[in-house]
């Protein structure tokens, strides 16, 4: 809780910038902690005993311990994680561990690092700038000289990251999307074009972020000519939703690459296109397409989804016979890599947070400062991805190596992988 301000612009505790500098570090890493830990348990929540309990599951908060910032001291207290899953190899328990804050931290980075994070994810949901209105009587922040720098900093950094080389760099799969983060933009149906991609290893890694339209053409074909421009090459699968604009300029400037449209965005145009009595078995039916074990089976499933609602719903069914070939493309690829194929959801479990951080916009600026917002909070965000599970056949799909169903059957041997 922030305290009285004096006359003289001091606390009980010291200067009021430091004050609010411990509180909103103090909230931010709380805030931050619990988004960790609440990741964790949904990534493994299938992970289960024989009685179908849960193996990862929340056990209260750690002690509280004090981290020193450049500040002075922060009280944190972390949430606990009870862990019963055993590593196969060496019999041991595993362990949650924190990224953001290691067991054994005492210390927290150089304050000039904490206070664009500060700026970023505001004092508490979002409300950093109201807070400061309160205190400085006025909108900008820590001060109007740090703001700007910051924003411009920002802004560089964002300048910097969409002019970079990517000739050094392989993006086998690439996640397309139109995102609408909750800050402003140049026109009032711009949106934020998002690639993000998996390289050779199994990594992600941003790619490109820049305003556009969704749904045009040219939009994304700027976007992605100046992917190739600076070196890419065509990726061997692209996952995307039904915005024909992607589609278009994607076919135009990376050929060879072949799509995948989005389950998630693909279910629930289907849905909103039935009737509510007929959404849930809508939905399960289409569970059976997406989760069948081969090819084969999903076009049985397919056709059964036709014959229960094309009679009375056609432009519901004709939404998944028309795009077949799209939707079952992930079957060509390694059985491993298909939970990360079917959807965009690497994109858009991302931007559930970023859009939760930029509810309040109006200490962003400008629009190029808005976008720079939001590249500053998914470029912290990436810190966390993971590699996508099956990672070293990855590089194995560039060479050219062949899958049916899931399984290699043909692999260049020409090509090393």
């Amino acid at each position: 809780m922030l305290s009285v301000v004096n006359e003289d612009g001091t606390t009980e505790s010291g200067s009021l910038i430091d004050e609010i500098v411990r509180e909103g570090a103090r909230r931010m890493l709380a805030a931050a902690l619990e988004a960790e830990v609440d990741q964790y348990i949904a990534e493994l929540a299938a992970e289960r005993d024989e009685r179908g309990h849960r193996l990862v599951v929340r056990n209260g908060h750690h002690r509280p311990r004090t981290v020193v910032t450049a500040a002075g001291p922060v009280e944190v207290t972390a949430p606990r994680v009870n862990d019963r899953r055993v590593d196969e190899a060496t019999g041991e328990r595993k362990r949650f561990s924190s990224r953001i804050l290691a067991p054994w931290c005492r210390k927290s980075p150089k304050i000039s690092e904490v206070l664009p994070l500060l700026y970023l994810h505001g004092l508490s949901s979002g409300d950093f700038v109201p807070a400061l209105e309160q205190f400085l009587g006025g909108s900008a922040g820590l001060s109007s000289a740090s703001v700007t720098r910051l924003t411009k900093q920002w802004q560089d950094d964002h300048t910097v990251f969409q002019q970079r080389d990517l000739k050094d760099r392989d993006f086998v799969y690439v996640w397309a999307d139109g995102v609408h983060p909750k800050v402003r933009l140049g026109q009032a149906h711009s949106c934020v074009l998002v690639l993000l991609g998996v390289r050779l290893d199994g990594t992600k890694e941003l790619i490109a972020l820049a305003e556009g339209l969704r749904e045009s053409t040219e939009s994304w074909a700027d976007l992605l000519r100046d992917c190739r421009r600076r070196g890419m090459r065509d990726p061997e699968l692209v996952v995307g939703d039904g915005a024909m604009g992607l589609w278009k300029a994607l076919a135009a400037v990376f050929p060879a690459a072949r799509h995948q449209r989005c389950w998630v965005y693909k279910a629930r145009n289907i849905t909103n296109a039935l009737p509510k009595s007929a959404q849930p078995g809508a939905t399960k039916a289409m569970q059976e397409i997406y989760n069948a074990e081969d090819r084969t089976h999903a076009e049985k499933a397919i056709e059964a989804f036709a014959k229960t609602y094309g009679t009375k719903w056609p432009k519901a069914a004709a939404k998944i016979i028309d795009d077949r070939d799209e939707l079952l493309a992930f079957y060509d690829f390694p059985a491993e890599h298909w939970v990360h194929l079917r959807t965009t959801n690497p994109i858009e479990s991302t931007f559930s947070t970023v859009k939760l951080r930029t509810k309040v916009t109006r200490g962003a600026g400008s629009p190029a400062a808005a976008l720079a917002m939001v590249f500053k909070l998914v470029e912290s965000a990436q810190e966390r991805w993971r590699a996508i599970t099956g990672a070293s056949l990855v590089a194995l799909v560039r060479s050219g190596a062949k899958f049916e169903n899931g399984f290699l059957v043909e692999r260049d041997e020409t090509v090393v992988a």
